[in-house]
């Protein structure tokens, strides 16, 4: 994996206390100073970026809680593009774009979340957006509205881009090749 992120925190080495577990039994093994820089509650945020994957890659932009409470940690993943999802066929080239919202151990949280084919070259610029207010949160790609999801996180998160790679699955892409997202620009517009 290869990202940035605006803000950080993490609780003492050996704790479970830290962002966004993706797997149970984790453990802090390196303590962060807590690093708040962009963290917003509520607006839209737009990540202009384009991609190229393999079927061993994946690329995605997300805001998650800070977690300086285990429950103030949900998601609102504006994409998620996997690399075997990426298609060019007779119809032209067209990927599935995931979007929506992973509790993960907020309890007002449901998970609502998914990844709808679009008509798009992920290979060239798109605008990924998520426009969050209390109560729902409406997702779009170049200004068009993809889904509204009817809740939303309350609270101050921060935002991750990020690009991984999948060795276990080298067989699956083409030699040599090395997994791409570039990010022209990253707006966050305050709640009205």
């Amino acid at each position: 994996m290869s990202g940035v992120q605006s803000g950080v925190f993490s609780g003492p080495v050996g704790s479970t206390i830290g962002q966004q577990p993706f797997a149970d039994g984790q453990v802090v093994r390196e303590q962060q100073p807590a690093q708040w820089g962009w963290t917003p509650r509520f607006g839209r945020v737009e990540v202009r970026a384009r991609m190229e994957l393999s079927p061993r890659s994946m690329a995605s932009a997300w805001m998650i809680g800070l977690e300086d409470r285990p429950e103030r940690c949900g998601e609102i993943c504006l994409f998620e593009v996997f690399g075997e999802a990426v298609e060019q066929d007779g119809d032209g080239p067209s990927a599935a774009i995931g979007q929506g919202v992973h509790p993960f151990r907020d309890p007002a949280l449901e998970d609502d979340f998914a990844a709808l084919p679009r008509a798009l070259d992920v290979a060239g610029f798109h605008v990924y957006a998520a426009d969050w207010r209390p109560g729902a949160i409406d997702f779009l790609v170049d200004g068009e509205l993809v889904r509204t999801v009817e809740q939303a996180p309350d609270y101050p998160m921060q935002l991750e881009i990020a690009v991984f790679d999948f060795p276990e699955r080298a067989a699956e892409a083409p030699d040599g090749h090395v997994p791409v997202l570039e990010v022209d620009w990253v707006r966050g517009t305050p709640a009205a």
